[in-house]
């Protein structure tokens, strides 16, 4: 899949520039990627195409859109992961474009009951990818047939 940039990107902005992560699937409006991070393989990110920084920028409609796309992710992740929790986040300070953090969590993960920003609490052996109990590109394959159903 070929990385799809705003229609009006805002230099110097990571998320305009690039995929930000293994891209799973894209609309006119959104991407979802899956974030690179070998301890939350579970870790996906719905980006909004349009460069804004706050998601009361976006129209009613849009808004509606997004969430739903935010949705289907977690539905996904719940449905295949069966996570003890999962962790949704709009922060922004770093990176000002509009973008939504879905992780699925587990109580055995390196930061459980921690934030995935904090310290880590423990080493997880085996690894985490081991202990999802599927395949990444299996997982990512079920996002994206989810998410297509959208469009």
């Amino acid at each position: 899949m070929s990385f799809l940039p705003p229609d009006e990107p805002q230099p110097g902005c990571p998320l305009c520039e690039a995929p930000g992560g293994t891209p799973i699937a894209q609309s006119r409006l959104w991407r979802v990627i899956r974030a690179e991070d070998a301890s939350f393989p579970a870790f996906y990110r719905v980006v909004w195409r349009e460069h804004v920084a706050e998601f009361g920028d976006l129209d009613a409609a849009a808004r509606v859109h997004c969430m739903a796309v935010v949705e289907a992710v977690e539905r996904v992740l719940r449905q295949r992961l069966s996570p003890t929790k999962i962790n949704l986040a709009a922060f922004g300070n770093v990176v000002p474009h509009l973008h939504w953090h879905v992780i699925a969590r587990f109580d055995w993960d390196s930061h459980w009951p921690q934030p995935v920003w904090a310290a880590a609490q423990r080493t997880v052996e085996p690894a985490p990818l081991q202990r999802l109990g599927m395949p990444l590109q299996e997982l990512d394959e079920a996002v994206a047939a989810a998410l297509n159903s959208l469009s």
